[in-house]
């Protein structure tokens, strides 16, 4: 994509300096397409956009000005705002990993039949969780095993902390985006700004 410093702040910039080149250079593109969606969404220089965004910690806004959720996978970056709390998560649908361990290590014991232990079920399923985690802030390795998904039902459940969640799960090219609230994300009352961006 080229340089993007140029809407980087200088706290990121400093951050970015001291991360590998390859952490480095999705660290500043990220938030480079972070601050060029809300810039549009709220009128603002990019650079104006009061964003928190530390590398490990979801990004953050000032109280008033919503809630901003982002992902990305090895080719793709996702942006979604909303007014009220929000996750989304981003995978590649053809997506080589061990879907069988990863089953029976965190989802196996919510599975209904062998029907559903295949490749592209466990990775709709590993999404809807990280959408739900990233809408709770919560912690990945805490909160997966608790967080119950069904592949015929819209939302998902927190068995610990008796939360429930809004999914909407859908594909979109190559990719399979989870977004996880806990409104109807199109009421005429909210608001969603996405924009997807290559990362090479």
């Amino acid at each position: 994509m080229g340089n993007v410093t140029h809407v980087s702040s200088p706290k990121e910039i400093n951050i970015a300096s001291n991360l590998s080149s390859s952490r480095a250079k999705v660290f500043l593109e990220s938030r480079f397409y972070i601050r060029d969606a809300l810039s549009k969404l709220f009128d603002l220089n990019p650079l104006e956009i009061p964003l928190r965004a530390n590398p490990g910690e979801p990004p953050t806004l000032p109280k008033g000005m919503g809630y901003v959720s982002m992902s990305h996978c090895q080719d793709a970056c996702i942006i979604c705002w909303n007014k009220e709390r929000i996750g989304i998560d981003i995978e590649y649908s053809d997506r080589n990993f061990n879907y069988k361990g990863l089953a029976q290590k965190y989802f196996y014991q919510k599975i209904i039949n062998n029907s559903e232990l295949n490749k592209y079920y466990i990775l709709k399923q590993w999404s809807a969780i990280e959408a739900a985690i990233k809408w709770d802030s919560g912690k990945l390795s805490k909160d997966i095993k608790y967080w119950q998904y069904k592949n015929y039902k819209k939302n998902l459940y927190h068995i610990k902390k008796k939360l429930t969640v809004n999914l909407n799960q859908f594909s979109f090219l190559k990719w399979t985006i989870s977004i996880a609230s806990q409104n109807d994300l199109y009421s005429s009352n909210n608001i969603i700004c996405n924009n997807i961006g290559h990362i090479k």
